[in-house]
């Protein structure tokens, strides 16, 4: 249930003044699984940085992602890793498996608003994957883990940063995001807050905080249904 003290929540949706979106498992289904693949280059890269074994190399991957926000702040923090190669190894992939999207393209386009994209990745993975959906044109903003001086998502200060720098107030904003707990600061700050379900254990970390407005399972007929002043 939504905790008064985040705030209430834009009514109606469509009269938002700014859209957040992330990007991985959000502007695409999960199911399509994209991110399998940054997983395992994720993990040989920690394998052969630390000189481990795989399975130790994903234990660590994974305890960090969960301490830290990124694998890649912890290894950064705790081993001295230079950002720089490791996103450009992990997200050295490919991005074909993607299915263009023509109905989210259509929802967007009907969407008032500015949209910007915000992702703990990089901006060449974010230009690539919009391009394969075929919606880059709707994004001419993105802030990602290198704006954010390498401090991902959720730590409360790097949303501070993209407010300020991309000038948008937080009241009239609205995130869409997959990771429940990535929302937590965006409602502290006053914004709508949208949790895309994956039915993720990963995703579903503070679900039940009390700092999200809205709960969807299927993202573009949801959009749809906002700009058609619906919801």
């Amino acid at each position: 249930m939504h905790n008064p003290e985040f705030g209430a929540p834009i009514t109606p949706l469509r009269d938002a003044e700014a859209w957040l979106f992330d990007l991985d498992n959000t502007l695409y289904p999960a199911a399509v699984d994209l991110f399998e693949q940054i997983d395992i280059r994720m993990r040989s890269y920690i394998a052969q940085f630390l000189g481990l074994g795989l399975d130790e190399a994903y234990a660590l991957q994974k305890k960090y992602f969960l301490e830290y926000g990124t694998s890649m702040r912890g290894l950064m923090d705790m081993h001295g890793l230079d950002p720089t190669p490791f996103l450009a190894h992990v997200h050295d992939i490919d991005v074909s498996i993607l299915d263009p999207a023509p109905l989210l393209e259509q929802a967007l386009s009907a969407l008032p608003g500015r949209k910007l994209v915000f992702t703990n990745a990089s901006v060449v993975h974010a230009r690539r994957v919009l391009d394969r959906l075929g919606v880059d044109h709707h994004f001419s903003e993105i802030f990602d883990i290198v704006a954010a001086e390498y401090r991902p998502k959720p730590e409360p200060e790097i949303y501070r940063k993209l407010i300020e720098q991309h000038v948008i107030d937080p009241r009239r904003t609205v995130m869409v995001e997959d990771m429940a707990r990535n929302l937590l600061p965006a409602a502290a700050l006053g914004m709508t807050t949208v949790w895309v379900r994956t039915g993720s254990d990963w995703g579903a970390i503070d679900a039940d905080a009390g700092h999200i407005h809205h709960i969807v399972d299927d993202l573009v007929p949801w959009l749809a249904e906002v700009a058609d002043g619906r919801t």
